[in-house]
């Protein structure tokens, strides 16, 4: 494991569309790529070199929207021409179509499991259909102008809206209610999305900034005003401490949302950058723009993952308290307090028989709190390593380029 975190790295654009990206999404297997644009098109890009790209035409006016369905089968794309396509994502380019809406279609999506699919549109409503012949289901009809986004929540249990009339919405899907409205003042929502834990929402505002709300207690954890033109797009890194935004001001925006702070600005297109997106493991993610380009970057960033961190300080732990009850029975309970798996290995040393039942729970859930902040002292300490290693090379350039002047 990599103590350095790395920067992100171009690894490859892909050219083919006549007017600007509106729209990509990563297959699951991360060997294609889906791009809607203006020019009506719909395309998909191999990852694998040499390999041609399809161009999907079908559509009678500007792709807004197209996303792989999660088994990567699918491809559904949104046109302003109101319907929307299930594509097969192969040489053939077969493609089913259903008029979805009386407006433009702005937003399609999958389900988790992949049996349904949401749409929104310039008509003001959300709707919910079956992928299997394209069933109607059920639509959400209380906002009061455009709705530019809606997207399931990972358990599919709630969506989140963003429309034009400065309202996110949270709907219950079994119940069709509205559960909550989260209101915009200084401008609408482009683009809305939930946290991989499915507790909190992002939002790409065109006021420039990224705000993160907490859907339980329905306050503001996170603003970012770190734009200086529209948002238009975001995704979660699967691992939820990261959060990647593109915008109108030509940049990509990658922010820590552990520490709450803008990591890295990627200045690639000409241009607006229009929709960004990270594949389903995290190593990679796309991003289009008004320059009409594809490009595909390597996350590297997240090379030094937490999940390995407490991994290893887990084995580390388990390791010391086969050590401690081997060599020191008697000093078990002093020695490993920290951890569970230390208590695991000796669960009797030091405590009486006759301990009652609701103080052993409560030992045992101090035991456990315990050990949870020992897993965050951990997490402190990697990024710690990571900030020291980062000013190391900071000062050595800063060093070089003073002796070369």
């Amino acid at each position: 494991m990599s103590s350095v975190m790395e920067d992100p790295t171009l690894e490859r654009h892909f050219k083919g569309h006549r007017d600007a990206v509106s729209s990509l999404d990563i297959s699951s297997n991360r060997k294609q790529i889906a791009s809607g644009s203006v020019d009506t098109c719909v395309m998909i890009w191999s990852t694998r070199p040499q390999m041609r790209a399809y161009r999907f035409v079908g559509h009678k006016d500007a792709v807004t929207c197209v996303q792989f369905s999660p088994s990567g089968h699918l491809v559904a794309s949104a046109s302003r021409d109101k319907t929307v396509r299930l594509w097969v994502p192969s040489v053939k380019g077969e493609s089913m179509v259903f008029r979805a809406h009386t407006g433009t279609v702005r937003s399609v999506s999958f389900s988790s499991d992949g049996q349904t699919l949401l749409t929104s549109s310039d008509d003001k409503s959300i709707k919910v259909w079956t992928v299997h012949r394209q069933k109607f289901l059920f639509s959400l009809n209380q906002h009061i102008n455009w709705v530019r986004c809606a997207r399931f929540s990972p358990d599919g249990r709630l969506i989140v809206s963003a429309s034009d009339d400065k309202t996110v919405k949270l709907w219950d899907k079994t119940s069709r209610e509205c559960i909550h409205s989260f209101c915009e003042h200084g401008g609408y929502v482009n683009h809305a999305d939930f946290h991989p834990s499915g507790t909190c929402i992002a939002a790409a505002c065109t006021d420039n900034t990224v705000k993160v709300w907490d859907i339980r207690t329905h306050k503001l954890l996170q603003h970012y005003p770190v734009h200086s033109a529209t948002v238009n797009s975001l995704s979660f890194h699967p691992s939820g401490n990261y959060l990647i935004t593109a915008s109108s001001d030509s940049t990509l925006k990658i922010l820590d949302l552990l520490e709450g702070r803008l990591l890295y600005t990627l200045h690639g297109h000409q241009g607006p950058a229009s929709c960004v997106s990270f594949s389903r493991t995290g190593e990679f993610f796309a991003s289009g723009g008004a320059d009409e380009q594809v490009m595909l970057w390597r996350t590297n960033f997240d090379s030094v993952d937490y999940s390995e961190v407490l991994e290893q300080k887990g084995a580390r732990d388990e390791k010391a308290s086969v050590h401690r009850s081997c060599s020191q029975p008697s000093d078990t309970q002093e020695s490993g307090a920290v951890g569970v798996s230390s208590q695991k290995s000796s669960p009797g040393a030091g405590q009486p028989d006759s301990v009652p039942a609701v103080l052993a729970s409560t030992l045992q859930h101090i035991v456990g709190q315990l050990d949870v902040l020992t897993q965050t002292v951990a997490i402190l300490e990697q990024r710690l390593t990571l900030t020291e290693d980062k000013l190391k090379e900071c000062m050595e350039m800063q060093r070089r380029s003073v002796s070369e002047n």
